[in-house]
């Protein structure tokens, strides 16, 4: 198994927290943001859209690649259910996969490379543009996990949930969020790094982490 991935990319982050979660050995294959390596065609090969992260699997001897990191943990969850990290109700998923969903879909795009590079070409602030979505969004985060909160975002156990909140905490510091305004969150994300699974897939703890 093989996960093409960027040290700082969110959504790469979210994987390798499921991968390190579930206790999966992979080979982790850099992919530079920065040197636009996601849009050269080896890459374009397994992800046409450029993007990261791209996992790569082999199944009954057929390589295959799964970009996207919500299927991603899909093809994971289903592949490797031992160590689930979905409740087992499935009212209780719906809620897990709604939380991961509000920053999959509600934040994290406001802050892609492609969406600020974009503001910033048209005269606008990137900075001001992602921070306004973010605080937007972790508000509604905070307020929807108040109700099944515990340990973790939701209830007492590791969940997708959590694999998305704390690359979108790591980002919103990035770009001037209000983090301190969410204590649900922070509280939760404390928990968080200090488990040993978390700290091997935190960026700074990557081979091709920058200072």
């Amino acid at each position: 198994m093989k996960l093409y991935n960027y040290w700082r990319s969110s959504s790469s982050y979210r994987v390798r927290l499921a991968l390190h979660y579930k206790q999966l050995a992979y080979e982790y294959v850099p992919v530079s943001l920065i040197k636009g390596e996601q849009h050269q065609e080896p890459h374009r090969a397994k992800s046409p859209a450029g993007y990261v992260p791209v996992l790569e699997v082999e199944e009954r001897g057929v390589i295959a690649h799964v970009s996207q990191s919500i299927a991603i943990f899909e093809y994971l969850e289903e592949r490797y259910p031992e160590r689930p990290l979905l409740p087992r109700s499935f009212v209780q998923r719906g809620h897990v996969r709604a939380l991961a969903e509000l920053v999959n879909s509600g934040i994290q795009p406001f802050h892609n490379l492609s969406t600020l590079n974009h503001v910033k070409s048209i005269g606008g602030d990137e900075k001001k543009w992602a921070a306004h979505f973010i605080d937007q969004g972790l508000a509604a985060l905070e307020k929807q996990a108040k109700a099944h909160a515990g340990v973790f975002l939701f209830g007492d156990t590791f969940s997708w949930a959590d694999c998305c909140l704390l690359p979108q905490l790591f980002g919103a510091r990035r770009f001037g969020g209000n983090v301190d305004a969410f204590p649900l969150l922070t509280r939760v994300e404390q928990t968080c790094l200090e488990l040993p699974f978390v700290k091997a897939a935190r960026p700074e703890a990557q081979p091709d982490a920058q200072p």
